[in-house]
């Protein structure tokens, strides 16, 4: 069986030798030609194997402990739990980058969404644009937030890990039409001019007074604002 990064428990943190060995070990033993990273090369948006789970690195920062050799502190997302860690990785370390695959998907519909709590098990359901029998369900907690946008026969591009979905990329910008929206009113300052409006998927934006039903208007699905009247 492949081997690979061990949790803090497992992988030795001060025994240098130890270290190196290990990761020796992990390179040779795997099943396949891995790519592997230096210490330093573990930087925010890469995807690591801990264990044989995906990691997404969040954030990194090589430093030197007063006289000690440099190290690399890291905070990393579990892809398959959401959960996050903390690691320090050393000098000697070798890290194996996830062989990740890359495809587009087709949002066809969603069920059982729950409002507050995206761990209820609500699905969202996608299907292979070139085969429309290759459906397929991704679980609300991994589409996250960013579901709230998603539209019927709306294309996104997705990460894969042994042919697993495990990251979804919305574009960046969707436009969407106003289902519901407050009349405006006059003097309206305490909000800085802005009303909250309904979206034809169901979800809610803060948008400038002179939005009407009715209206399509441009959303920065990042930021999750408002953008332009299209």
């Amino acid at each position: 069986a492949p081997m690979h990064l061990h949790p803090r428990s497992t992988l030795p943190q001060n025994d240098t030798s130890a270290r190196a060995a290990f990761f020796l070990q992990t390179t040779q033993c795997s099943g396949k030609i891995a790519h592997m990273l230096a210490y330093s090369e573990v930087t925010p948006k890469k995807v690591i194997l801990i264990d044989g789970v995906p990691h997404e690195v969040l954030s990194s920062w090589v430093f030197r402990k007063q006289m000690r050799k440099p190290v690399n502190q890291t905070k990393l997302r579990n892809l398959k739990t959401g959960s996050t860690i903390e690691y320090t990785f050393h000098q000697p370390d070798k890290i194996e980058e996830a062989d990740l695959g890359k495809r587009t998907i087709k949002f066809i519909y969603s069920r059982n969404l729950s409002a507050r709590d995206a761990q209820a098990g609500g699905e969202y359901w996608f299907m292979n644009p070139e085969n429309p029998k290759d459906r397929f369900p991704l679980s609300e907690a991994l589409v996250g937030d960013s579901g709230k946008y998603l539209t019927q026969d709306m294309l996104v591009d997705v990460v894969t890990f042994e042919d697993a979905v495990i990251i979804i990329h919305m574009p960046i910008k969707v436009d969407l039409k106003v289902t519901e929206a407050p009349p405006n009113t006059r003097g309206n300052t305490a909000q800085g001019g802005n009303k909250v409006v309904t979206l034809e998927t169901g979800a809610t934006i803060q948008v400038p007074m002179f939005i009407n039903t009715g209206d399509v208007i441009r959303i920065n699905t990042e930021t999750d604002t408002y953008v332009e009247r299209v």
